[in-house]
């Protein structure tokens, strides 16, 4: 058994909100580099060398990447040899949220959901732990903005419309978004669970490289063919019309009822800000 003081994972995620709030992941910058490539003369390229540009100048800088720092969400896997000691896990996350948004005078956006009163600090962040084998812990950090989060969607398809109901569902999500999102956008995809278990597994999905594709084939395919029509709809990079309207397509999946068919849309803008660290 290994004891690790929750103080430890405090500092790592403090660290990490510190980095996440100012740097977009290597992925992400690739993909933004890519799709400027891609895309021809005209106000979408402009958009995306401005994106670029905006992204290297707040890494340069120290300064957040976009406005909208988020809300935190925190995912953690366990190992079932490690022993937590110290203080509550949430209470060492959510001081460590509290003070990354402090030093890094980063916008606070958590409020109550009826008063709309901001508990000023941006906590409480959004937890996430899972059980796994071993005796490390992986701790993922990812700022979520809502211009995005707003946009996502959850379907509850019948088992007999199959993967085009998915594919459908997932294009469906992007096309009705339009640019709301800040395209071009990164698309996380939960199929299968209930429907609570399959948003989860869509928020999972982002915390992906832009790029890359699960190891069932099938479902490879279904990330291949949504991303391809998404792309076709021409809505482009801020809604300026384009070849790019997203920069990936990434799937999570789990058994489900032999009655049902969830998937979860869940929408990331261009602005793809994840750290992961290994204790």
């Amino acid at each position: 058994m290994r004891k690790i003081n929750t103080s430890e994972i405090e500092e790592i995620i403090y660290r990490s909100a510190l980095k996440a709030g100012v740097t977009l992941t290597d992925s992400c910058k690739a993909a933004l580099q890519s799709a400027c490539k891609t895309e021809d003369e005209g106000a979408a390229k402009f958009a995306l060398e401005t994106l670029i540009q905006n992204s290297n100048v707040a890494q340069q800088n120290a300064m957040p990447v976009c406005q909208d720092t988020g809300m935190a969400v925190v995912i953690m896997e366990i190992g079932n040899e490690v022993y937590l000691e110290g203080d509550p896990l949430p209470v060492a996350v959510n001081r460590a949220v509290r003070r990354a948004y402090k030093d890094g005078y980063f916008r606070k956006s958590v409020c109550d959901p009826i008063t709309r009163v901001n508990t000023t600090d941006n906590t409480p962040a959004v937890l996430h732990t899972e059980i796994c084998e071993g005796d490390k812990v992986k701790i993922t950090f990812m700022p979520k903005g809502f211009g995005s989060e707003n946009m996502s969607r959850m379907f509850m398809l019948k088992p007999a419309q199959g993967v085009d109901g998915i594919i459908n569902s997932i294009v469906t999500a992007v096309k009705d978004a339009g640019s709301r999102p800040c395209p071009p956008v990164y698309v996380g995809v939960g199929i299968g669970g209930t429907f609570d278990s399959c948003a989860y597994l869509a928020k999972k999905a982002l915390t992906r490289d832009i790029g890359t594709h699960s190891e069932r084939q099938d479902i490879a395919d279904i990330e291949c063919t949504a991303l391809e029509k998404i792309n076709g709809l021409n809505i482009g990079c801020q809604g300026f019309h384009g070849k790019v309207t997203a920069l990936g397509v990434s799937c999570e999946w789990m058994p489900t009822h032999i009655a049902g068919l969830p998937v979860a849309v869940n929408i990331q803008c261009h602005c793809v800000r994840c750290v992961k660290e290994v204790l």
